[in-house]
């Protein structure tokens, strides 16, 4: 080997068809085509200096091979003459007069930079460089000269049109600004397309939507959540006796209280109560012809278990505390009641569902139980830091029409014991009666007529004395006992003893 690199009389750069490894490429943005040197071209004529750069528009290999090519013999001398022959410098200030352009072709005009495109504002960049460009394209990153190439060349590149689509797609995936959460209404929509195609052999009954709807999504919010965050604290609150009650327990514990009060439910439809399973009732059957999901006192009568003494009994067997193992079972209970609803007739609405203290239809437990998966769900989000919204306002609508239905009842019983005020005016049962306008605004809002006096009474507007206005959701936390009566009320408006009535008389339809 030579110690000018050669070896064998050829360099080891100049071996035809070796694959040469490129040095680092700077990016576009880093060209200053302001400060770059021009070149020096010679004049028209004049044999072109060594290692210049081959005219573009002629191929690589046509190049390399004009490169390669051995000069003749004899013609070394006259090469290197011309080689070091002096050439005038090309001056850009000053440019050269136009020469008369002769028969054999136009004259020679100097190349600048940007010359080789139509567009003076896009830099001439390779096909592999602006396919590189793509991504930071689809991102608004590119400067204004690479963003002018980019899209120039996606007019006459159908793939790489192509891939800027998608690439421009996928960039939408990357903000986080709105909830991740599903809307609430999307399920819903989902299901209507379906059914719309090929309607169900069996559908859900209407009054079951709401359960059906809020179960989901609860299930969905549980499916997203770590193994940890199952022992998550949750503090449940409601109202007793004029104040606010509060109680510590787990994600777990609270869909295992889900699952204990969805028993009553299983009672009315014929279904096997889920607490037989973990063994909290004691027993399937005892001396006293106790059946599950009951209780038999000292009198031996059979009643069912009141939702707070079914959540505690659950806790109490439950030991160590649950996990998410729970989430099954209480997951195909919910299944369970909605498709034994479904085919349980036209008639299944009204069957009574008892909760010890009082007793509902079971269209209505339904939808008292999806009240309840809703406000535990967000119980359960705000301690694992989830999204989770309202209700659809359909959904959301019924909920409160069915809490402004129960208000007469709850009334009566406040002023049975003596804190609510006495009854102003009797009246018979079905006629109108002293009553406040409530009106709810907003999501699930509308205009209902509380009787105060009695809960055989029917609310008027006539007869209306007082006018309380609350926000939707504001009005489902007061009846969840999230927010005291005295923080509810947005505006009031006349007898102040009625709007005080009906405000504790919402919140005393919160339980554990």
């Amino acid at each position: 080997m030579n110690g000018d690199g050669r070896e064998g009389g050829r360099r080891d750069d100049e071996v035809r068809g070796a694959r040469r490894i490129p040095g680092p490429r700077g990016a576009v943005d880093d060209l200053d085509l302001e400060t770059a040197e021009r070149p020096v071209l010679p004049p028209p004529g004049s044999a072109a200096p060594e290692g210049a750069v081959p005219e573009q528009g002629v191929p690589e290999g046509e190049a390399g091979d004009a490169e390669e090519a051995v000069p003749e013999v004899g013609a070394a001398d006259e090469a290197e003459d011309a080689v070091h022959e002096p050439c005038e410098p090309y001056a850009p200030d000053e440019p050269d007069q136009p020469e008369e352009p002769d028969e054999a072709g136009p004259a020679f005009e100097p190349v600048t930079p940007h010359a080789v495109t139509a567009d003076a504002s896009a830099p001439s960049l390779s096909h592999r460089v602006l396919k590189a460009l793509l991504g930071a394209w689809a991102l608004s990153a590119c400067s204004a000269e690479e963003t002018a190439a980019v899209e120039d060349h996606l007019t006459g590149c159908a793939p790489c049109a192509d891939e800027a689509l998608r690439l421009r797609d996928a960039v939408g995936l990357l903000h986080t600004d709105g909830s991740l959460d599903l809307d609430p209404t999307l399920r819903t929509r989902v299901l209507d397309g379906c059914l719309g195609r090929r309607p169900a052999r069996v559908p859900i009954p209407e009054w079951a939507t709401a359960y059906d709807a809020e179960t989901a999504r609860l299930d969905a919010l549980l499916r997203d959540i770590g193994d940890s965050d199952w022992h998550a604290p949750v503090r449940l609150q409601w109202f007793e006796d004029e104040r606010a009650v509060t109680r510590r327990t787990t994600v777990a514990g609270v869909i295992g209280h889900l699952m204990a009060v969805d028993g009553l439910l299983s009672a009315a439809l014929g279904l096997d109560d889920p607490l037989a399973g973990t063994g909290a009732l004691g027993g399937m059957r005892t001396g006293t012809g106790a059946r599950v999901g009951t209780e038999a006192p000292g009198g031996g009568a059979e009643v069912p278990l009141s939702p707070t003494r079914r959540t505690e009994t659950y806790w109490a067997a439950t030991y160590p505390p649950a996990t998410r193992a729970v989430r099954e079972p209480w997951r195909a209970l919910t299944h369970d009641l909605i498709r034994t609803a479904a085919l349980a007739g036209p008639n299944a609405a009204e069957r009574s569902v008892s909760y010890g203290e009082f007793a509902l239809p079971l269209q209505d437990a339904l939808l008292d139980r999806a009240f309840e998966c809703w406000v535990h769900g967000t119980d359960i989000a705000e301690a694992v830091d989830y999204p989770y919204r309202p209700p659809s306002a359909a959904h959301l609508h019924r909920m409160i029409d069915l809490a402004a239905r129960m208000l007469p009842a709850a009334l009566a019983g406040r002023r049975r014991a003596g804190l609510a005020g006495p009854a102003r005016e009797l009246v018979a049962p079905g006629e109108p009666g002293r009553s406040v306008h409530l009106e709810v605004e907003g999501h699930g809002g509308g205009d209902w007529y509380i009787a105060l006096d009695s809960p055989a009474a029917v609310g008027s507007r006539d007869r209306a004395v007082a006018q309380v206005a609350l926000d939707g959701v504001e009005f489902c936390r007061l009846v969840a006992g999230h927010i005291s009566p005295v923080e509810a009320a947005a505006g009031q408006e006349g007898d102040r003893e009625a709007i005080r009535d009906v405000l504790f008389a919402s919140a005393s339809l919160s339980r554990l």
